[in-house]
């Protein structure tokens, strides 16, 4: 089997990272991809982050009509800092013959090597670098290049979509009609829930 892991805050989960999903899915010929919410700071402030049964409720009303993806809420419930080696070792337990594909923005591709066990994470998972700028194929490589040597480095395009989920909570606080950067249940359950407000 091979398994994609997608890692991030999704506060809320936008289009954008939909289609980055989708994208790395078909190019990948992945059978399942998790979306795998953060813990986040409780220093935090609730107006800017939703609670974790929300951002988890949020995901599972994107995949629900989506074959293949899922929602993991292992980071969620673990009492310490979510390391990513943690995660893949996780998964590689859960399946441990499959092939296993952690997404990563390009822009951290570039400090990948300062991330805690990075060489364990790469003797473990493919890292699929998801670019989506023109122009920053040459630099990914070159570091994709010298992070071989430990593993297995995949560089997968993907149109970009100029939305970031600062942008939408701020749209949300003004009142703003976000349905086109968001699933319509997840704005429906944004509503429901105030959130962001």
């Amino acid at each position: 089997m091979r398994i994609g892991i997608y890692g991030g805050s999704f506060n809320p989960v936008h289009n954008g990272h939909v289609h980055l999903a989708e994208t790395v899915m078909a190019e990948l010929k992945l059978d399942k991809l998790y979306y795998v919410p953060s813990k986040v700071s409780p220093h935090r402030s609730s107006s800017e982050y939703a609670p974790e049964e929300d951002r988890l409720e949020m995901l599972r009303l994107v995949c629900r009509d989506k074959p293949g993806f899922e929602v993991s809420s292992y980071e969620l419930d673990q009492d310490r800092v979510s390391y990513s080696v943690y995660t893949v070792e996780h998964f590689r337990r859960k399946y441990p013959d499959g092939e296993l594909f952690l997404l990563c923005g390009s822009d951290m591709l570039l400090s990948f090597d300062e991330w805690y066990r990075y060489q364990d994470i790469l003797s473990m998972a493919s890292l699929a670098v998801v670019s989506r700028e023109e122009g920053d194929i040459d630099e990914l490589e070159n570091k994709a290049s010298e992070l071989r040597k430990y593993g297995s480095v995949l560089i997968c395009r993907a149109d970009a979509v100029e939305i970031s989920s600062t942008e939408i909570r701020k749209k949300i606080r003004k009142n703003c009609d976000t349905s086109c950067y968001l699933d319509k249940n997840v704005v429906q359950y944004i509503r429901l829930k105030k959130l962001y407000r």
